[in-house]
């Protein structure tokens, strides 16, 4: 019995994750939006504490966030067998689908034209996410010290604020506040075990031995290995740390078919780091395609391997709840803040403003499966842009 348990909870996740990395376009807070719609609204698996607590774990440690809210995912859901397949899972279609593009684009020359299909996708991915950051902040500002946290957190990330500070800045805040109110009350002092707030951190600053100049594929595994042990941030973080050793350094890529890796990043569903899938494969075909991809997302599974067993532990610590508290409400802030700064983009004209305020009203009135309107907005973008 409690195999065959086991063995459909795996299957759930299996069927769950293959479908978000097939239909997850818009970066990673869409696929957290697309994550909490699925396990938190719909399934059940999760309550918005437990899922807003995975994510500010997610946030705390180096690599793709969403990728690892994934493995959190499947690591709550059905133990190291749920982590290894919920991950897997969610990679899996985008590197197939980038593999691909990477085929065709060293056969070719050129890249896939997408435009049409994610004209129509993203103003859906808007009102996907603004649901998603409604109903987890509703969760997550319990207090009124929270809620102004929040603000706070959004007025510097707008300034520029990096994204690791914030959410240390934001969790370090709520913990000193709550520490002088346990004073107050003579509720003691704070326990000497503040490290185990951040299980992650101290292992992102391991970094793997930089590859030789010449290329080989030992090299670029190591290379992306690193990269994805130590990289906190955005595509922009990425395409920096790229550029740096790829173009410049080493000179394995040009300018050019660096800022075509890291668009088909963007363009395609899944997580944006198989943006490695595709330099792999234009360095070293089929087989650097699966070097560089394993290089960038083993880390992930590591450090979520490392910190996920802990996250139930801080919850039940006052300090460690409070730290995450912050964290959360920091988490949303940039979630905010990266949708305001899409939807500029995005919401650009009659078409889009209408697909993004039919997408919402069938979201919130009817509850329509998010991945039924991001194929119906793809297909409003071919019928459309034809």
């Amino acid at each position: 019995m409690r195999f065959e348990q086991d063995h459909g909870a795996l299957r759930e996740l299996a069927l769950l994750f293959l479908r978000l990395g097939t239909t997850a376009f818009g970066g990673p807070a869409a696929h957290i939006a697309l994550m909490e719609d699925e396990v938190v609204r719909r399934r059940k698996w999760l309550t918005h504490e437990e899922f807003l607590d995975l994510l500010g774990a997610a946030n705390l440690i180096p690599g793709p966030n969403s990728t690892e809210l994934a493995i959190h995912i499947g690591h709550r859901r059905a133990g190291w067998s749920g982590l290894v397949v919920a991950g897997t899972c969610f990679i899996l279609p985008a590197f197939l689908i980038v593999l691909a593009i990477g085929w065709v684009y060293t056969r070719y020359g050129q890249l896939p034209r997408v435009g049409h299909v994610l004209y129509g996708v993203k103003p859906v991915i808007i009102a996907v996410v603004l649901q998603a950051i409604w109903g987890l902040t509703r969760g997550a500002a319990k207090t009124r010290l929270l809620a102004a946290v929040g603000v706070a957190c959004v007025a510097l990330a707008f300034l520029g604020v990096n994204e690791l500070l914030l959410l240390l800045l934001a969790g370090g805040f709520v913990t000193l506040w709550r520490w002088v109110a346990r004073r107050r009350e003579g509720g003691g002092t704070v326990p000497p075990t503040m490290k185990a707030l951040l299980p992650g951190l101290p292992l992102g600053g391991v970094v793997a031995a930089t590859a030789a100049p010449g290329f080989s594929l030992g090299g670029l595994f190591l290379f992306f290995l690193k990269v994805g042990s130590i990289l906190y941030g955005s595509g922009y973080v990425l395409l920096a740390f790229l550029r740096a050793d790829l173009v410049e350094r080493w000179g394995w890529l040009t300018e050019a078919q660096l800022l075509d890796a890291v668009a088909v990043g963007q363009v395609t569903p899944g997580p944006v780091f198989t943006t490695a899938t595709f330099i792999g494969y234009v360095l070293g075909g089929a087989s650097g395609a699966v070097v560089a991809t394993v290089g960038i997302f083993l880390p992930a599974f590591f450090f979520v391997a490392v910190s996920g067993p802990l996250v139930p532990r801080m919850r039940r610590s006052w300090v460690a709840g409070a730290f995450l508290d912050g964290v959360n409400m920091a988490s949303l802030a940039l979630m905010a803040t990266v949708t305001w700064q899409l939807g500029r983009a995005t919401l650009v004209d009659v078409w889009t403003v209408g697909l993004a305020l039919v997408s919402a009203l069938l979201l919130i009135r009817y509850r329509v499966n998010s991945a039924w309107l991001v194929l119906g907005g793809a297909l409003v973008g071919l019928l459309v842009g034809f």
